[in-house]
């Protein structure tokens, strides 16, 4: 797909072409100058955008507000991308190689992922690029693109480890909750994360996640607790 100019990036994100443009004269929007006019490639504008996913930040985009379902959408339900099968409690996994692993075994448990080597290969080399671990012991694993090649459908898989593992986020916390994201298209992915994003900020939901015993359990938290947002 072609990269954004001004104007088709402005009616992307909801905004006015003057706000596009004092954006990236400042800096604040990844473009370059070609021919004295800004262009925006999509695979950088949809990284901004993720990497404001959950800000607690006055910025002038309101991104959860952008990825709230159009009329030609349907709303996002993790209960439905993440079956029972693809979430393990414990997860048995003690380093974060064998985390990548263990998580993507998840996801071929479904018979939705086809390509278990390059969906490794792909969150592994996103998590050398930028860690997804945050500081409250979550991980938000995922490819930097989308692979619609190699799944059936979008989906989720979730693991728990009953102990912390070093996972490369601020500060050296442990890591004890991991969700891996696999989208086939970068709003589905974005929307997905933003709603996830939404969840974990629930009052009490990651301490009830932690306690969950088996994964029906976890499963049927996660349901209840998203039908809950508004």
């Amino acid at each position: 797909m072609p990269d954004f100019g001004i104007e088709s990036l402005a009616k992307y994100l909801h905004l006015s072409p003057h706000q596009v443009a004092r954006l990236a004269d400042r800096g604040k929007l990844p473009g370059r100058k070609v021919g004295g006019q800004w262009r925006f490639a999509r695979a950088d504008i949809h990284h901004w955008l993720e990497q404001r996913i959950g800000l607690d930040e006055d910025e002038i985009v309101d991104v959860q507000g952008l990825l709230r379902p159009t009329e030609s959408e349907q709303e996002i339900v993790l209960a439905e991308l993440l079956p029972v099968q693809a979430i393990a409690i414990p997860l048995e996994a003690r380093t974060r190689a064998s985390v990548f692993t263990a998580m993507v075994d998840l996801a071929e448990a479904t018979g939705w992922l086809w390509d278990r080597a390059k969906m490794i290969e792909a969150i592994r080399a996103r998590e050398e690029l930028m860690p997804t671990a945050m500081e409250n012991g979550v991980a938000l694993l995922h490819p930097r693109r989308p692979m619609p090649n190699i799944l059936a459908q979008a989906l989720l898989a979730l693991g728990i480890s009953r102990g912390g593992i070093p996972f490369g986020g601020n500060r050296g916390a442990l890591t004890d909750v991991f969700f891996l994201i696999c989208s086939t298209d970068d709003r589905g992915h974005l929307r997905t994360l933003a709603k996830l994003s939404r969840l974990l900020c629930v009052p009490g939901f990651l301490e009830s996640l932690r306690a969950a015993p088996d994964a029906p359990s976890a499963h049927a938290l996660i349901a209840q607790t998203e039908a809950t947002l508004p």
